[in-house]
């Protein structure tokens, strides 16, 4: 069953630099190599703690977001804008976003698997 992973609410702030740094040596490591890809629109949506609704929320995107994508892994199947999705995107360390909800331009990996 796939779930809907998005919140209308619009005012919680995006992470700074200073929440970037904290992804450790590892994301860093990659940063050059990384795109960003923006968020469906009108979207604010669930960061969690890994892929699928079961785990807790971290934090929550404002609408027009961008988010890297570090990493990739199979997950909890979520119906966005952007289809049904088992793909869940690390976007940051220990933060995930289902795949339903960004715009990659692919309806498959389009980063390394975690």
């Amino acid at each position: 069953m796939a779930i809907d992973e998005a919140r209308p609410e619009t005012d919680v702030p995006l992470a700074g630099p200073a929440a970037l740094a904290e992804a450790g040596a590892a994301a860093s490591d990659v940063t050059a190599s990384v795109r960003y890809y923006p968020v469906a629109p009108g979207v604010a949506l669930h960061v969690r703690t890994g892929p699928g609704t079961q785990y807790d929320i971290i934090r929550t995107l404002p609408v027009g977001s961008r988010v890297p994508i570090f990493c990739q892994k199979p997950g909890q199947a979520v119906k966005g804008p952007y289809g049904t999705s088992r793909i869940w995107d690390n976007i940051g360390n220990g933060e995930f976003v289902s795949d339903a909800y960004i715009r990659t331009g692919s309806d498959g990996y389009v980063a390394i698997r975690c």
